[in-house]
């Protein structure tokens, strides 16, 4: 089993990390220091939480690009009711984030199922359409840390056992993740509708529910995050989050995700979102601009699709092989 793991992506990928975290650190002192690395995993929680959202959907052979538009408009929604009427509880407003992030998602569910439209082409529309919610809704106008209650903003800071909230939601969706993936019978329909959607059929899967049910996760996902990312930064504006949804893709490629579909696993998304998180605290300490960040999270996907590619070939040969040998 040990050798078994020594040779996944996975191992690769934590090896890769800590080889960065090391390289970093000979350049900045201080930089691997189990409270830095706290710091780290804490402000790359909403992307990890994203990515596995994100990683159900490619599963099913499909992408959701509108996650962060998802995520900025019940961010903006559940910011303008506790402007409003401050006595709302911050639970009620987190149970409200959630539901309306999986309409969102739904909404992109049925037009993938029902219609049969292709999920990039109907992501990249609810993208902009979603962005056009939140400028109708806020006139375009912020709505600031003054104009927010201290109970809202204050939740994912709170520290629990020396960890903030923020973290300890992260470390629980990647605990549900670990038993939805690999315990319950969606999980294996993941990856049986991406892997072979004809095959699928052929067991009793409904392949368009299964994707629909991924965009609904996803949804939901996003928009637990929408609430998170308000109160955490203690802002909401049109264009909250935005190209975050590159960064969300390229964490899951990073992590060995297959964009064609069936191949992933939970530690590979968060480990290859861990991996951005590091690279993007170490620029403002090595004093890159942030404006490279894009460029970066563009060139690691194409470099990750790349290496997937050929492992991917590699096994296929393998197998063409076996075959050969058999006859």
């Amino acid at each position: 089993m040990i050798t078994e793991f020594l040779k996944s992506r996975e191992a690769i990928l934590l090896a890769a990390l800590v080889a960065l975290i090391l390289l970093v650190e000979t350049r900045f002192a201080g930089f691997a220091a189990p409270s830095n690395m706290v710091d780290v995993f804490n402000d790359t929680s909403i992307l990890i939480i994203l990515a596995l959202g994100q990683m159900a959907v490619i599963l099913t052979k499909c992408i959701d690009l509108s996650l962060a538009s998802n995520l900025a408009l019940t961010g903006m929604v559940v910011a303008t009711i506790n402007a409003a009427a401050p006595g709302v509880p911050v639970a009620v407003l987190i149970l409200l984030a959630i539901a309306l992030g999986m309409v969102l998602g739904a909404f992109n569910g049925i037009l993938v199922w029902k219609l049969d439209i292709p999920p990039i082409v109907v992501t990249l529309g609810t993208l902009t359409i979603y962005r056009g919610i939140i400028f109708l809704i806020s006139e375009g106008a912020w709505i600031n840390a003054h104009e927010m209650s201290a109970a809202f903003k204050a939740f994912p800071r709170a520290e629990f056992l020396t960890l903030p909230v923020l973290s300890w939601i992260a470390l629980a969706i990647i605990a549900l993740f670990v038993v939805l993936i690999g315990r319950t019978g969606l999980g294996r329909a993941f990856y049986a509708v991406g892997g072979n959607p004809h095959a699928a059929v052929y067991t009793g899967i409904s392949v368009g529910f299964t994707r629909f049910a991924a965009f609904v996760i996803a949804g939901g996902l996003a928009g637990l995050c929408g609430y998170l990312w308000v109160s955490r930064y203690a802002v909401a504006y049109v264009d909250v989050a935005g190209g975050f949804e590159l960064d969300v893709v390229a964490a899951c490629v990073i992590g060995g995700i297959s964009i064609a579909g069936g191949i992933g696993t939970v530690g590979g998304a968060v480990l290859g979102a861990l991996f951005l998180g590091v690279i993007k605290n170490a620029l403002p300490v090595a004093g890159i601009s942030p404006f490279w960040q894009l460029a970066i999270s563009g060139a690691a996907i194409i470099i990750a699709v790349a290496f997937n590619a050929r492992s991917e070939r590699t096994k296929g040969r393998v197998i063409l092989k076996s075959a050969e040998h058999a006859t």
